[in-house]
C-alpha cells in the first residue's frame, strides 16, 4: 500500500476546492485538511479548520499544528471591487501559508496553485485566443501574476515544487460563491419562467456568437491532483478546459430547452439591476416547490453573470500542453450543463 499524502486545501468550501476535495476522498493515498473562513463538519476522511488567513494571531497558531501536509492546493479567492484592491489579500493569504506550512511541515512536496485567463488580460478586453501558457505578460496589477512570481521565487533551492492551474469558466454548484455561472444561468432562467418569460440572454450582442471554453470543476480536480503528482509537471503552468467550445448562440437554445422555455432573441439586461428586487419572488418559488430555504444572496451572482456574458471578443485557451504530458479528461460541455442542473434540483436548489 502507498504512504498516504496529506493535502492541505485552501478555499475548501468553493466551487474548485470542494470539488478537489470530493475527488482526495475518492482516492485511497489521501488524508485531507481543507481550510477555510467559514469552515464545515468534518466527514470521515477531511477535517476542516477554520481559518482566517490574514489574521496573524489566527492562521500562525492554527497552521503551525500541519506538520504532515505534503502538498497545498491553494484555491482560496478574496473578492474586492478593484482589480488592484485583489493583490494584497489574495497575495498576502498565499504567502502566510507557504511560509507557515514550509517552516513545520519538513516532507512538502509541492504547492499547487490556482489561476486562471486573467494571466493572459482575459478580463481587460480582448486578447490572443487560443491563449498558450508561453504568452506574454501584462501591465500589473495582476494577483494571479505576483502568486506565481511568489512561488517561483520561494521554491529556489527548495526540494518542493509547485504548478499552476490555468481553467476557463468554473461549472460547479458550491454554493455563496461569488463565481457560479451555472447557478446564474439556473436562477435567472428559474425565475423567468417563474414570470411567464422566454428565456433571453441577457449579454452583450457580441457575446452570443463568440467562441468560449468552459472548465468542469470535476475535471478540474483531476488536472490539479495529476500535475501535482507528476514529475514532468514541476514548477510549470497549464491550461485546463473541458476540452471543446461553445457558441451561447448554440447553447442557449438548448438550456432553454432543458428548462422547458421558450427563447427569445438576446437582450442586453444588467442582472445586478433586474435580478436585485427578486428575492421576494424567489423565496415564493422555493416555498412552491419545496426547495431548501437558502438565502437569495447566497445563491445569487449575478456580478460574475454579467461579467462573463458581456465578453464580445473570443475566450479559450490551447489545452494541449497537459494533454501532451499525459491528461487526457475531457468533458461535453453542453452535458456538463445539464448534469449540473439535474444536480442542483437533486440538491432542492432549484425546482
Amino acid at each position: 500500500m502507498k504512504p498516504k499524502k496529506t493535502a492541505l486545501v485552501v478555499g475548501a468550501n468553493g466551487v474548485i476546492g470542494s470539488n478537489l476535495i470530493n475527488h482526495l476522498e475518492s482516492l485511497e493515498d489521501w488524508n485531507i485538511i481543507g481550510l477555510s473562513r467559514r469552515g464545515r463538519e468534518n466527514t470521515h476522511r477531511t477535517t476542516y479548520i477554520a481559518v482566517d488567513l490574514l489574521a496573524e494571531d489566527d492562521y500562525a497558531w492554527k497552521l503551525n499544528e500541519l506538520t504532515t501536509v505534503t502538498h497545498i492546493f491553494f484555491a482560496a479567492y478574496q473578492h474586492k471591487a478593484t482589480w488592484a484592491e485583489l493583490v494584497a489579500p489574495n497575495l498576502a493569504m498565499l504567502v502566510n501559508v507557504v511560509n507557515t506550512i514550509e517552516q513545520v511541515a519538513k516532507g512538502l512536496v509541492h504547492v499547487s496553485l490556482m489561476q486562471g485567463y486573467k494571466v493572459y488580460g482575459a478580463h481587460l478586453g480582448p486578447f490572443k485566443t487560443p491563449a498558450k501558457e508561453t504568452d506574454g505578460g501584462h501591465m500589473p496589477p495582476e494577483f494571479n501574476i505576483d502568486q506565481q512570481q511568489f512561488l517561483a521565487q520561494q521554491q529556489v533551492g527548495k526540494t518542493w515544487t509547485w504548478s499552476a492551474l490555468r481553467p476557463s469558466v468554473v461549472g460547479g454548484t458550491a454554493l455563496g460563491n461569488p463565481m457560479n455561472l451555472v447557478l446564474a444561468i439556473a436562477l435567472y432562467a428559474t425565475i423567468s419562467k417563474a414570470l411567464g418569460l422566454p428565456l433571453r440572454f441577457p449579454g452583450k450582442p457580441g457575446a452570443y456568437d463568440k467562441l468560449l471554453d468552459i472548465t468542469d470543476a470535476g475535471l478540474l480536480a483531476k488536472a490539479t491532483v495529476w500535475a501535482a503528482t507528476n514529475p514532468e509537471c514541476a514548477n510549470q503552468a497549464f491550461n485546463i478546459t473541458n476540452g471543446d467550445l461553445i457558441r451561447w448562440n448554440d447553447l442557449w437554445p438548448k438550456i432553454a430547452g432543458y428548462f422547458d422555455m421558450e427563447v427569445a432573441p438576446p437582450l442586453t439586461l444588467p442582472l445586478q439591476t433586474v435580478m436585485a428586487d427578486k428575492a421576494t419572488l424567489w423565496a415564493e418559488i422555493q416555498k412552491k416547490n419545496n426547495l431548501n430555504l437558502h438565502a437569495y444572496e447566497q445563491l445569487s451572482s449575478w456580478a460574475f453573470a454579467d461579467f462573463v456574458f458581456s465578453w464580445d471578443y473570443d475566450f479559450f485557451s490551447d489545452a494541449g500542453k497537459a494533454r501532451r504530458l499525459g491528461f487526457h479528461e475531457f468533458i461535453d460541455t453542453e452535458q456538463m450543463f445539464y448534469t449540473l442542473f439535474d444536480e442542483l434540483k437533486s440538491k432542492k436548489i432549484i425546482p
